[in-house]
């Protein structure tokens, strides 16, 4: 396939780009002037800014499939202006960038929600998700809780709350809604999107995300319609 990835230097971005360049797929990444240097050998980068779809969105062609990663790094309560002046003016135009150039399949990574917590950042990762739906764009949707990884290891300490959360019926499921995943399941989950596209909207939740398992094509209880 031939793929255009939006935050391609980041945190998953790069270790998705080297794993879809070893699958054999075709890979163009979005990035700014002068971060090109961080995209893996093999990878074509387009030099534009991910906030305006005018600078970029005549050059996603040939890529039939939009992994969308752009986003505030370590996401956090007090960031709400950051989430609406890069997360949302991204996706934004994401969306109008991958409706222009025809694109067949959006993986768009978003929030696992309902959550007591983050509300900004939950708001504003919903309203791309609903930006994809309008659009009628054939989309996964991959909703991660917490991405643990390099620099990101400080929600260990919540394992064993989590633990007794699972074991009491009335947060039994926000335990498992909520849950934590590690880097290298989020960017396999990634990976295998790519490779078997949705028709429609297809839903991929924490538990489905620890096991890298994305649901088989037109599997009624993880897709939801484009319309």
């Amino acid at each position: 396939m031939n793929v255009f990835v939006a935050g391609g230097t980041g945190y998953i971005g790069r270790p998705l780009i080297d794993l879809l360049l070893q699958d054999g797929h075709g890979v163009r990444a979005l990035v700014r002037p002068a971060s090109e240097r961080k995209l893996p050998a093999g990878c074509t980068p387009v030099l534009a800014d991910a906030l305006d779809a005018a600078t970029y969105r005549d050059r996603v062609s040939p890529a039939d499939t939009f992994v969308h990663l752009v986003g505030v790094a370590h996401p956090g309560p007090g960031k709400e202006a950051q989430f609406r002046a890069i997360d949302l003016k991204s996706i934004e135009a994401a969306v109008e960038a991958a409706s222009f150039a025809g694109i067949r399949h959006f993986v768009y990574v978003s929030v696992a929600h309902p959550a007591p917590v983050m509300q900004p950042y939950i708001e504003v990762r919903t309203r791309g998700e609903a930006l994809i739906r309008e659009a009628g764009l054939n989309a996964t949707i991959i909703r991660p809780w917490y991405v643990l990884g390099p620099g990101h290891w400080w929600p260990y300490a919540l394992i064993p709350i989590y633990g007794l959360m699972k074991l009491v019926p009335p947060t039994r499921d926000a335990a498992r809604r909520l849950g934590l995943v590690k880097h290298r399941q989020m960017v396999e989950t990634l990976r295998r999107a790519v490779s078997t596209p949705a028709t429609g909207h297809r839903i991929i939740e924490v538990e489905q995300i620890r096991r890298a398992e994305v649901p088989a094509l037109g599997n009624a209880a993880h897709y939801r319609s484009a319309g």
